[in-house]
């Protein structure tokens, strides 16, 4: 079996038994990647402001394990509301910049409660 590395982002604990990402070999997959500021450790209100720490926390995991957004091949984007998507195809874009040369991806709508105050999660699989 590959030797695991774990990924974390500083600043954006959580509690549960598991890393925020682990690169095995050249391949990076992650648990739920959050929308936690990790400046402030917390959620920020609207999706807005949600989505683009959400791609921050993204890029912050790509770098850690060697690459960037470019070698990520698939996302699935997890919504309270996928009515508001657009906030998130916003950062998507600015993250993707090139319309032939953007991941794999599916959005689905997710309940993570009310007192989560999430909105949006992004769930990946990189090459590196």
């Amino acid at each position: 079996m590959a030797n695991r590395q774990e990924l974390e982002i500083t600043g954006v604990g959580h509690p549960q038994p598991f890393p925020h990402a682990v690169k095995i070999g050249n391949m990076v997959f992650t648990s739920g990647v959050d929308p936690i500021d990790p400046a402030t450790g917390k959620v920020p209100e609207g999706i807005e402001e949600q989505s683009r720490i959400l791609f921050q926390n993204i890029r912050t995991i790509m770098t850690q394990a060697g690459g960037s957004p470019a070698n990520i091949g698939q996302v699935t984007l997890y919504m309270q509301d996928p009515v508001q998507r657009q906030a998130v195809n916003k950062y998507w874009i600015e993250m993707f910049p090139g319309e032939h040369d953007r991941p794999a991806r599916k959005t689905l709508k997710f309940d993570f409660g009310a007192a989560s105050g999430i909105l949006v999660q992004a769930q990946f699989i990189a090459v590196v």
